[in-house]
């Protein structure tokens, strides 16, 4: 009896472990990597520069399939400063933001995010710094790595910027497979075409741009992807950073286009009363590819009032897109201000990203070269220009543009009607 009792207690035994490595083998886990990489720090004006090693733990996924998209966690093992000997730093003050740049099969930069939580922190000690979260969205089959980059330390309203003094590592790899076969990078053209046709413009332009918007067959509606913009942004009350996820979308209007910029779930609780008619959002699109120069989109004012600790979203921005050059053009987000009870407050990409990719015919009077006036409204087309093709300087325009909102409740600030959350925009999915 006792030798069965032990057999069959050995058998249940092998029969778990069985399962639980079938159990591992089902799953696609986590990874969690540490790289550490030097760092040169700048702290607040008054305050000398700071050399250090920042050491970073970036969980992602293991496996994930073209369409997915991941969440990604980046976790400080040690950051590279440490408080200054000036002022003890209290529970709850210090929020980091940074980027994670992605590469191989699919390139892009993911805005991170950290929440504004640590233990107090006294003058000379070590910063505590919560873990960033972020997401991307994965059009390529193959393999995709993550490496940190810069990032920025906000403690009291005062940022110390940390940027690497040498080559990171890569901490993390996804290996990603196609969706439906055929899930090698050499057959992402073919794959990316007509699923994702707005998703992948950006990773391998020549392959991809003619699909994306020609418009050959008479297509007529583009959709553009959500990209994740980080925005720095001049308030009445000091220097904020903020990221928004931004979505540009256009329509076939002639030679022209009719463009629809949209922010997605980007909302805030409105931290006073702020009475209707009263905030008004603009923005100017980026041109870039064949095509130089700006195009003004804005939206309309709040049409009801909006109640201290009510929810407020930021309206679609419209406006026309002239070309000026005939060929591949992108558009990206760019400067966004809004304006409301007096105050101006104007965001700049720190980093932009393409949202659509348009092949275009040249138009008279259109954005190429600078022939557009600043501050061009939404009704004719004309759009605002430098002659760089950069993002044009901020103004007045017929319907009041480039203007934006700052208001203080605690520590947070509210842009642009809520266009900003200071948290990430994202959880699990």
């Amino acid at each position: 009896m006792s030798i069965r009792r032990r057999g069959t207690a050995a058998g249940a035994a092998l029969a778990l472990s069985g399962a639980g490595v079938l159990l591992g083998l089902a799953a696609s886990p986590a990874q969690a990597a540490e790289v550490s990489y030097a760092t040169h720090c700048v702290p607040p004006a008054g305050i000398s520069p700071i050399d250090g090693t920042t050491k970073v733990e970036i969980t992602a996924p293991a496996t994930a399939k073209v369409g997915d998209t991941v969440d990604v966690v980046w976790k400080f093992v040690q950051a590279a400063s440490k408080n200054p000997d000036i002022i003890d730093l209290p529970a709850n003050s210090v929020q980091p933001s940074g980027v994670l740049r992605a590469a191989g099969a699919q390139t892009a930069d993911l805005a991170m995010q950290g929440t504004r939580t640590n233990p107090a922190i006294p003058k000379g000690g070590d910063m505590v710094l919560s873990d960033m979260k972020g997401s991307i969205k994965l059009t390529t089959a193959g393999e995709v790595t993550l490496t940190p980059d810069a990032y920025t330390v906000n403690a009291m309203s005062t940022d110390t910027k940390c940027t690497p003094r040498e080559t990171v590592q890569k901490a993390a790899t996804i290996q990603v497979t196609g969706d439906g076969g055929g899930g090698t990078s050499g057959s992402t053209p073919t794959q990316s075409t007509t699923p994702t046709q707005s998703t992948t413009p950006t990773r391998s332009s020549s392959p991809t741009a003619t699909p994306t918007a020609t418009g050959g067959s008479g297509q007529s509606d583009f959709t553009g992807k959500e990209v994740q913009i980080p925005y720095a942004c001049k308030t009445p009350i000091g220097d904020k950073n903020a990221t928004s996820p931004v979505q540009i979308n256009a329509r076939r209007n002639g030679g022209n286009f009719d463009l629809t910029v949209q922010f997605k779930k980007s909302v805030m609780d409105s931290p006073a009363d702020i009475p209707a008619n009263s905030v008004k959002p603009s923005m100017e699109v980026a041109v870039g590819g064949a095509d130089k120069g700006t195009v003004h989109v804005e939206g309309p004012t709040n049409a009801k009032a909006i109640k201290s600790g009510d929810p407020i979203e930021i309206p679609d921005l419209t406006g026309t897109y002239k070309p000026g050059a005939s060929g591949t053009s992108t558009l990206s987000p760019g400067v966004l201000t809004v304006k409301a009870l007096g105050t101006t407050t104007t965001c700049t990409p720190t980093r932009t990203e393409v949202s659509l990719t348009l092949d275009t015919s040249r138009q008279p009077g259109g954005t190429s070269g600078g022939t557009s006036t600043s501050g061009g409204t939404s009704s004719t087309g004309g759009s605002s220009t430098s002659g760089s093709g950069g993002l044009a300087e901020t103004g007045a325009s017929d319907h009041g543009a480039l203007k934006a909102l700052g208001l203080v409740a605690g520590t947070a600030i509210l842009l642009g009607g809520a266009v900003f959350t200071f948290m990430p925009r994202r959880g699990a999915r």
